[in-house]
């Protein structure tokens, strides 16, 4: 006989739940490193005991103990990190949302400052180009998205490499041609776009925008683009789906869980969603130094803490980067690609592919495409642009079969700001272009309206660029039409580009602090 186990016995989470709701008051009680509880989504949860695990150190969850802490939460935590990260039993139960006192946020001087700049922002149709956007974020996001958006590995060569690359490709345009009619749209893994651009994944859209990712969905199923929707949204992956309109493609960003289970279930449930084809992150074993990112710390309101005080060996706080990324897999090796096949129908790309070996090992073991990556410079500083690798690649792939093989495609991202840079890589052997933070800033400045505006602007340049370039479709654009001999050249004499350069900010050192 089973034996009954009495109420005061039970855990006090259980015995909450099975009551009325949380009074506002009794979460207030617990508001001490002691006895820590939070209000998150009109939920509340125990989060003592995760106090000193929470990558952002623990003053900046006991900042919110007893009180509402989504508006702090929300921005820079995905929708599940909450339920990944604190066991059931620290679920209390649900508020009751008339009895919580809500925290006033205070409006500082740098609140007044973004909100000028904001209201003082140039019209849209002033937006002539993907740096505009760019310098708009700059100015109008508040300096920890900015810094996490921004930032890059180490020195940051690689992210300024990934720029400077395209202006080492010389066109070789073809003329007397007849251009009157000119058609950008292309096939990406079967599915239709009217861009030869997916909008890349990059994570926590909220941080830029209080729609996030939602932004990018609707103007995308509203102009025929391809969205990747990224692991680390800020936006639930079936919001995300749910904003899609009938028929639009989708395809997914996978950072590998060590728990397998849990990678197996999300991405099954993704296939049953519609998304096309999961573009699985294999250049990220470990996060990159990303220093603008790491120094928000020493700003931020009690960050600054090291995760355990008085141990030696643990790390201090490293930025949003490191706050969200803890689940990911460093094993993750070749001999999890057949499981991949295994659990899904699902189109499978390797997303930060570099060199020839790796391209032609993904195309032996099965998968349907590479990207040729470095992280937005994200990662290993130093490593050479997309663009630059492709050329290698190719070549390699060609002697696999015949090319273009329609069974694997390779793509390219990071750097792209201008469609010139689009037909450039697809002249050397891409099937099409990722374009990350270029999206991203349109978002972060003007809402859904400044993606719309973005893919316009495409538009725009791709049917300037292919009439100039003698090409009507974009299986006119060859190799012949572009001259690559310099890409190798790290140093020399290439034309600076003074719009990237005057939105890149330079890293900068430690800082003394002020006494007051």
């Amino acid at each position: 006989m089973s034996e009954i186990i009495p109420p005061h016995r039970l855990p006090t989470s259980l015995i909450t739940n099975m009551s009325s709701l949380i009074s506002g008051q009794t979460v207030a009680e617990h508001a001490s490193r002691d006895s820590c509880w939070i209000i998150v989504h009109d939920k509340v949860y125990d989060v003592t005991e995760f106090l000193d695990e929470h990558p952002g150190g623990s003053k900046i969850i006991l900042k919110y103990a007893g009180k509402d802490a989504t508006e702090a939460y929300e921005p820079i935590h995905p929708p599940n990190a909450i339920l990944d990260n604190l066991p059931i039993e620290k679920h209390i139960g649900a508020i009751d949302p008339n009895t919580v006192a809500k925290v006033v946020k205070e409006v500082t001087e740098e609140d007044k400052r973004r909100q000028a700049l904001l209201d003082a922002r140039p019209p849209l149709d002033e937006v002539l180009n993907l740096h505009d956007f760019e310098a708009v974020a700059k100015a109008v996001l508040p300096a920890k998205a900015w810094a996490y958006y921004s930032s890059a590995s180490d020195d940051e060569i690689t992210i300024r490499e990934n720029r400077a690359a395209f202006q080492r490709v010389w066109f070789r345009p073809r003329i007397l041609r007849d251009v009157t009619s000119v058609d950008w749209s292309t096939t990406i893994l079967g599915c239709k776009s009217s861009l030869p651009v997916y909008i890349s994944a990059t994570a926590l859209g909220k941080l830029g925008h209080p729609d996030g990712e939602l932004n990018l969905t609707r103007a995308a199923g509203k102009h025929g683009v391809i969205q990747m929707i990224p692991t680390l949204a800020s936006c639930s992956f079936d919001e995300i789906v749910d904003a899609a309109v009938p028929g639009q493609p989708l395809f997914l960003q996978l950072y590998v869980n060590r728990d397998r289970e849990i990678t197996k279930k999300y991405v099954q449930h993704a296939e049953k969603r519609g998304v096309k084809a999961l573009f699985i992150t294999v250049d990220a074993p470990q996060l990159g130094r990303r220093e603008k990112d790491m120094r928000m710390k020493f700003v931020d309101d009690g960050a600054g803490a090291k995760v355990q005080e008085g141990q030696k060996d643990v790390k201090k706080d490293q930025g949003v980067a490191r706050a969200i990324s803890s689940f990911i897999d460093p094993s993750l090796s070749w001999k999890d690609i057949p499981w991949f096949r295994s659990i899904t129908n699902m189109h499978i790309i390797l997303k930060g592919v570099s060199t020839p070996e790796d391209a032609i090992l993904a195309y032996e073991a099965g998968c349907q495409g590479i990207v040729l990556s470095n992280h937005g410079g994200r990662q290993l500083d130093t490593s050479r642009s997309g663009l630059e690798n492709l050329v290698d690649i190719v070549a390699a792939l060609k002697t696999k079969g015949p090319w273009p093989n329609p069974n694997f495609s390779v793509f390219v991202d990071g750097g792209v700001r201008r469609a010139s840079d689009v037909l450039k890589a697809i002249a050397l052997g891409a099937s099409a272009v990722g374009v990350g933070r270029g999206f991203l800033y349109a978002f972060s400045s003007y809402g859904q309206e400044g993606v719309e505006k973005a893919i316009q602007i495409l538009r725009d340049e791709f049917e300037m660029n292919m009439r100039l370039l003698g090409a009507r479709t974009i299986n006119e654009i060859v190799p012949e039409m572009v001259d690559a001999s310099a890409l190798r050249s790290h140093a020399g004499l290439t034309p600076s580009d003074n719009l990237y350069n005057s939105t890149y900010q330079p890293l900068s050192l430690a800082s003394f602090r002020t006494k007051l």
